[in-house]
Parts: structure tokens; C-alpha cells; sequence
């Protein structure tokens, strides 16, 4: 997905960098179509994709959340690793 932060691309050219066979490539293409992250658009035998921000932006605020929460969770459980420690 970080090739299409410079704009559209052909499955062509974001495959040129893999060693991806081109069906491969366009199911990779397919869930990230299917999960809102990217729209492709298909003009006679080329297909063109492109990143979609609003699902992105919803995307970063469910990661943050997340981040966050886990963060509190290392935090305690380190917190309880270094008390189990000085109990030895």
C-alpha cells in the first residue's frame, strides 16, 4: 500500500518490485478492495488502484485505540515482572 501514497498505480507496476506472479498479486489486490483500504478501477486491460483515506483515518483511530490499550497491558505487566523480582 505504501506504493500508492505517490497516487494511482497499475497492478503492473506495484507487482514490479515482487517476485509475485500477477494472480497473486491481484488476490492481495482483492482484500484489500473488499476491506475499504483500496478501490481499483478497471479501463480495457489495465487496472488501476488507489488508496481510500477516509478508510485509513478509520483504520489509524481502531490502531490507536488498540495501541493504547496494549501499552497499558505491557506497562502492568511489567510493573508486576519487576515486584516478582524484588520478592527474590
Amino acid at each position: 500500500m505504501s506504493r500508492l501514497c505517490d497516487g494511482p498505480k497499475s497492478v503492473s507496476e506495484l507487482s514490479e518490485p515482487f517476485e509475485l506472479a500477477l494472480p497473486s498479486l491481484l488476490k492481495h489486490v482483492r482484500v484489500l478492495e473488499q476491506s475499504g483500504l483500496i478501490s481499483s478501477e478497471k479501463i480495457g486491460r489495465v487496472r488501476t488502484c488507489r488508496i481510500e483515506p477516509h478508510a485509513l483515518r478509520a483504520t489509524e483511530a481502531w490502531l490507536h485505540q488498540h495501541i493504547s490499550a496494549w501499552e497499558s497491558r505491557l506497562d502492568r505487566m511489567e510493573a508486576h515482572i519487576e515486584r516478582m523480582k524484588r520478592k527474590h
